[in-house]
């Protein structure tokens, strides 16, 4: 097995000015990059918002959606203003090549989404972030000592150690919930791959990883049935391009989910990129993709950073839908 890398995980949101401020100025992260798409389908427009795009030169955004391609057209006039518009923006302390990165995905429409029990929190150490939270006066609880949870907009938990990094990338730990930590810790070692480096049966905890420099993968058992509600994300990972295929025929073979088969989306110009995206015992979505041609993909924009703030200042979505009465969906 090659050289396996943990990328980001995907958050939805629905106020994108509070949640560029708490990602930026309170965790301290900069825009990485950031792509925005107004898209409507042509062939299935009760499709659900697309899980991968790839623009290519005709205008055409290619969809991989749960197993299929459906072709999506950019529109300058939709039935109304900003349907179907939507954009995604990647965070970070660091490029992706070598750091952890969150990917906000924010759509126009919506306002407010429901949060399940899946998403346990996100840890990092940096004793400027809590600083900075206690300047801006973002909400604070101390967990145990030196540790504090807060709480990104949207309710999104992530837990901040009060020291410096022990580590280039500060992010440490992503924290899923688990019905059966036997069987997911089968899945996420033996199906792909992970070392288990902590594991503890009475608190029924486990801390896996791909290499001791990255960021970790925490599974928690919870009571009951895992539920990812509307806001339901994803964990990304990379590896070499040539596995992709063993990986799919693996799952294949141990009855495994398998949400987007391996499919290649084009970026004119940039790469095209292998990916395959699957889902664990519990429902958590994971996608991998080939390394070589996402490093060339995920390179930083240096104007990432004002393409955000040009893109929300341009937002007028609020102003449009109180001005029709009509409230943002929430999901």
């Amino acid at each position: 097995m090659g050289t396996r890398r943990a990328l980001h995980f995907v958050f939805k949101v629905g106020n994108r000015f509070q949640t560029a401020r708490f990602f930026r100025d309170v965790l301290g992260m900069k825009s990485r990059s950031k792509c925005e798409v107004r898209i409507h389908c042509l062939q299935h427009p009760e499709a659900a918002p697309p899980a991968m795009i790839s623009c290519d030169s005709a205008g055409i955004t290619w969809v991989a959606n749960a197993g299929s391609e459906y072709p999506w057209r950019t529109e300058e006039s939709c039935l109304r203003p900003y349907d179907g518009k939507w954009s995604k923006t990647m965070v970070g302390f660091g490029p992706e090549d070598d750091h952890f990165v969150a990917e906000l995905t924010y759509n126009y429409g919506v306002g407010h989404y429901k949060l399940g029990n899946d998403f346990m929190g996100i840890t990092l150490a940096s004793s400027q972030a809590v600083s900075n939270a206690r300047k801006l006066e973002w909400p604070l609880n101390e967990v145990t000592e030196g540790v504090f949870e807060i709480k990104a907009p949207g309710g999104y938990k992530f837990y901040l150690q009060n020291h410096n990094p022990p580590q280039s990338d500060p992010i440490l730990k992503v924290t899923l919930a688990v019905s059966d930590l036997k069987k997911s810790l089968n899945y996420w070692s033996n199906l792909l791959g992970m070392k288990i480096y902590e594991k503890n049966e009475e608190t029924q905890r486990a801390l896996l990883g791909y290499a001791d420099n990255q960021c970790k993968l925490e599974l928690q058992g919870i009571k009951g049935r895992v539920d990812h509600a509307a806001a339901f994300g994803r964990i990304a990972f990379s590896c070499p391009e040539k596995e992709l295929p063993d990986l799919e025929d693996l799952m294949k073979r141990e009855n495994q989910k398998i949400l987007t088969p391996l499919v290649s989306l084009d970026t004119p110009g940039k790469a095209t990129v292998q990916v395959v995206i699957l889902a664990d015992p519990d429902g958590h979505e994971i996608c991998f993709v080939g390394d070589e041609a996402f490093r060339k993909l995920s390179k930083m924009d240096p104007e990432g950073g004002k393409l955000l703030d040009d893109a929300m200042a341009a937002d007028k979505s609020d102003e449009w839908f109180a001005r029709h009465k009509k409230p943002k969906a929430s999901g």
